[in-house]
């Protein structure tokens, strides 16, 4: 870039451009992007069903008369959030935008969308679909629930080791695929890691914002709240609420993030106490514009840079705490993720070396993805390190 238009460039775009210098974070941000993929379009990578077919001049998609309202209302959630970035608003107004899409969504799909209660896999390799005149199937033409009962399966096979049905990465001990279960658990990893991360942001962001505007004696109590929730042990707490109510992917992510906003308070209290006393805050106390203004509109995009290094940290964390639940047997059931495979890897009497490098090569990848992001934003930000690389050059 000239001198000239990095001198018209701002922050947020300075900062941007400073964390995509390096190749780790671009290496993190792609197998990211490559996580979403698979997330969102996981009914049409992954099923035993067709995505389109054609019998006596009849077509029809049989994966789209299938697709469950969660199915649903990601893909929905997804193409909000591609619109909404295209429009020229604010980051404010695009996030409460998408927010109220997403909530318009998610009742528009439990109104209207209605899938059939009981899938029977088999009947899709029965003569009323492969008689077909033509029919296009999915990359990987298995269900991650679909255990081939009909195909003869055994349970465990080894990658590439059956004919006629061949599996990629093998299957697990029921018979289902593990690349067909690898792909849909991507949606547990990516969303526990997120939801849990944005529940545990919007109340460190609050309670930091107050502390550090109003200081005294809110900073006092909100610090001692701080430090009582720094010391409540999160896995603990997640073994003793399964224990008593059960496994649920949503009480996973309230624990989390209920329990994971002490860090993040402590970041905005900091930056709070410095910004606090500028001149453009006065200017806005003394225009009499409200707290929320004040706080929100006039600080928090001033002092946001150190939670994004914290914000990435912090999704890792999230996703190693589902994966060590799953991975103990107390993870969710009816839903494919990384660390129940694991598990299944451990409780064979025989050690089935595909059951474990899969998934736990992709914990091992979405962590240090987001590492190498959070680092790179690190980076970014610390003014030593910039005055540094500009001496270099």
């Amino acid at each position: 870039m000239t001198e000239h238009a990095v001198s018209r460039e701002s922050f947020a775009a300075r900062i941007w451009r400073k964390t995509l210098d390096g190749a780790g974070v671009k290496v993190g941000l792609a197998w990211v992007a490559l996580l979403v993929f698979a997330a969102v379009f996981a009914p049409f990578l992954a099923n035993s069903m067709p995505l389109l077919m054609s019998k006596n001049g009849v077509i029809s998609a049989p994966v789209l008369q299938y697709l469950s309202i969660e199915d649903t209302w990601v893909l929905a959630t997804f193409f909000i959030a591609l619109a909404v970035y295209r429009l020229r608003l604010s980051t404010a107004k695009r996030i409460l935008l998408f927010l109220l899409g997403s909530a318009l969504a998610a009742v528009l799909v439990n109104l209207f969308v209605k899938p059939p209660v009981l899938v029977i896999y088999d009947d899709f390799r029965s003569p009323a679909y492969t008689e077909a005149d033509w029919r296009i199937m999915p990359p990987i033409p298995y269900a991650p629930t679909d255990y081939l009962r009909d195909l003869g399966s055994k349970g465990l096979e080894a990658p590439l080791a059956t004919e006629g049905h061949t599996h990629l990465m093998g299957t697990e001990e029921n018979g289902a695929d593990v690349l067909s279960r690898m792909i849909h658990a991507c949606r547990i990893s990516l969303s526990i890691g997120l939801i849990a991360s944005g529940i545990a942001l919007l109340i460190g962001v609050i309670v930091g914002g107050l502390m550090g505007y109003f200081s005294g004696i809110v900073d006092m109590l909100g610090m001692r709240l701080v430090e009582i929730f720094e010391d409540i042990p999160t896995l603990f707490l997640l073994l003793t609420f399964v224990a008593f109510f059960g496994r649920s992917l949503y009480m996973m992510m309230v624990i989390i993030g209920v329990t994971g906003w002490s860090g993040y308070a402590r970041y905005v209290r900091t930056e709070f106490l410095k910004l606090r006393k500028q001149d453009y805050v006065q200017a806005a106390v003394a225009s009499g514009l409200p707290l929320s203004s004040i706080l929100f509109r006039h600080m928090l995009p001033n002092g946001v840079a150190p939670l994004l290094v914290a914000v990435s940290f912090g999704v890792a964390g999230a996703i190693l705490s589902e994966a060590t639940l799953s991975f103990l047997g107390l993870g969710v059931v009816d839903a494919p993720s990384w660390g129940q495979m694991l598990d299944q890897a451990v409780k064979s009497s025989t050690f089935n070396w595909w059951m474990a490098v899969f998934p736990g090569g992709a914990i091992f990848m979405t962590v240090f993805a987001y590492n190498l992001i959070g680092e790179a934003f690190r980076d970014a930000i610390d003014p030593k390190l910039s005055s540094k690389a500009g001496v270099n050059r």
